[in-house]
């Protein structure tokens, strides 16, 4: 796959306080990737270099081939803010349709353009709305709508199902799924479980500082299973590392345990769930690989 975005020794400060330190990775087309860490840790510093919004004071940006600041990336590169917002005096048409002017399509382009957007998005009903008129979901879901105007290759998207009821949270990550083989998504979030089912790149910040991290479910020689049980048996550890093929077993939290096991054992998930009936055990929840808070947190 080629490398759609690539950055290099970044660097940013904002008086004595470093906001990124060193900060390179690259990211490959069609990766949907995570860019998460604490409050603080230079996330939203990093959104707007790259989105050009500010400048770094060292370092190199490389988006679709052309630097920051290339007219070439107009259209091409979009991003939405956590906080944005639309003028609640206007409809829906007459806003989209302005963005789409904005990227040089023709009047009657423009028109077309809103109207795919918006039935993207599940709003082609409220062309005509105005955007007061719209719930906080409803509003959230334009956003994502003016995002994807003339079809951008490259899509940052800043916390977009933050404060949204589960229904919506659902559609929009319904929405990113379905895009994704059309574009790149780099998503923010604090909803890791949401990150989990969407991005297979994590990027990890934390003080300025960034790694990148491949999740670990399939890796090798070795799989991952988390199993969830109802009560906490005595000895569990113990009990599971008697399975067969297991070869590591690590308790995350009360109740949960992750399973490392060799991975040429095709039917280990069926085993184990038999292995659970045969020691009465009820399981809550059995997950294929580990979970992101874990492979994030909870290493040995």
């Amino acid at each position: 796959m080629s490398i759609v975005i690539k950055a290099n020794n970044i660097c940013k400060n904002f008086g004595p306080k470093r906001a990124l330190d060193d900060v390179s990775f690259e990211i490959e087309q069609g990766k949907t990737t995570a860019l998460i860490g604490p409050n603080g840790a230079g996330k939203t510093t990093l959104f707007s270099v790259l989105c050009g919004y500010i400048k770094a004071d060292s370092g190199s940006v490389n988006i679709l081939g052309h630097d920051l600041g290339d007219p070439k990336l107009f259209s091409n590169l979009a991003a939405l803010p956590q906080d944005a917002q639309l003028d609640p005096r206007f409809s829906l048409e007459k806003q989209l349709s302005f963005y789409a002017r904005l990227q040089n399509l023709s009047k009657s382009e423009s028109l077309k353009e809103t109207h795919r957007v918006l039935e993207l998005v599940g709003l082609k009903d409220n062309f005509n709305s105005r955007i007061s008129e719209l719930s906080h979901g409803m509003r959230k879901r334009v956003c994502i709508a003016q995002t994807l105007i003339n079809k951008p290759k490259v899509i940052l998207l800043d916390e977009a199902t933050a404060g949204l009821d589960p229904v919506n949270a659902r559609e929009i990550r319904n929405i990113i799924s379905e895009l994704s083989s059309e574009a790149t998504f780099i998503l923010s979030s604090h909803d890791l479980s949401e990150l989990e089912r969407l991005c297979n790149n994590i990027l990890y910040l934390d003080q300025g500082v960034l790694t990148q991290h491949q999740t670990q479910n399939y890796q090798g020689e070795h799989n991952y299973i988390t199993l969830q049980l109802q009560d906490e048996p005595s000895q569990a550890i113990d009990y599971l590392k008697q399975l067969q093929d297991v070869t590591h077993v690590q308790q995350t939290q009360r109740k949960e345990f992750v399973i490392e096991y060799k991975a040429e054992n095709k039917h280990f998930d069926v085993q184990l769930l038999k292995y659970c009936h045969k020691l009465d055990w009820q399981y809550r929840q059995l997950i294929n690989g580990n979970t992101l808070e874990n492979e994030l947190f909870n290493k040995e």
